[in-house]
């Protein structure tokens, strides 16, 4: 008798009756290979899911998810880097032409992070040495907004994490490398579960705006948040 989950198991047999069936010969296209356009790093928080987000086909994102949705820093040591791996294959291999870093609200890997630096509240041996990470993002809001607490802190600390995030994607070699032949485009977008509303940033100014009010292709004006 073989183990399976019942969900996962009947979600399966939904799947093979409806959307599988239903693009059949797009499966069997991508079964030869894949070339897809996006990347998104996205967190492996099982509330955000990329592909539903953005309403995206089958082989339309090429997707790296992790905790808190963090780039490490570039490093040639000879470790397993499977983040790095992932956008260097996304970027050098497949050559997508945007990547983009995709936060969300009550990010408990952002949340860890500050618990850990404002208290010494440790989450696991892994996982406070992984959202370290965030530690410049969250000690460069708690100096700027010295009175910020609870949901406002962590929402200020998750959007500054993917400003680091995105500065930190730039230092790798690959990366610089398309950025300076044009053939890559970087961008840092924000996601609430509870409201759906979904703020991305202008890399002109360094603020986060909502896509609810903003028409990107007409340029209509926008409230900055």
């Amino acid at each position: 008798m073989v183990d399976i989950p019942r969900s996962l198991e009947a979600g399966y047999r939904r799947f093979r009756r409806g959307r599988y069936a239903d693009e059949r010969a797009l499966y069997a296209k991508l079964a030869t290979g894949q070339s897809p356009r996006l990347a998104v790093l996205a967190c492996a928080d099982s509330r955000v899911d990329p592909a539903m987000i953005f309403d995206a086909a089958p082989g339309e994102l090429f997707v790296v998810r992790n905790v808190a949705n963090l780039v490490p820093d570039f490093e040639a040591d000879g470790g397993f880097h499977g983040t790095s791996a992932g956008i260097e294959f996304a970027v050098r291999h497949l050559g997508v032409e945007d990547l983009v870093i995709l936060g969300h609200g009550s990010c408990g890997g952002i949340k860890a992070c500050i618990h850990h630096d404002t208290s010494g509240i440790s989450a696991g041996p892994f996982i406070d040495h992984w959202v370290e990470l965030a530690s410049a993002a969250c000690a460069t809001v708690r100096a700027d907004a010295p009175d910020l607490a609870g949901t406002a802190l962590e929402r200020a600390v998750e959007l500054a994490s993917i400003r680091c995030s995105l500065e930190r994607l730039e230092a790798f070699p690959f990366i610089k490398d398309a950025l300076a032949r044009g053939t890559l485009r970087l961008h840092g977008a924000w996601f609430a579960i509870a409201s759906g509303e979904m703020l991305w940033l202008d890399r002109a100014t360094n603020a986060f705006r909502s896509i609810d009010r903003l028409d990107l292709a007409n340029g209509l004006d926008a409230a900055y948040v």
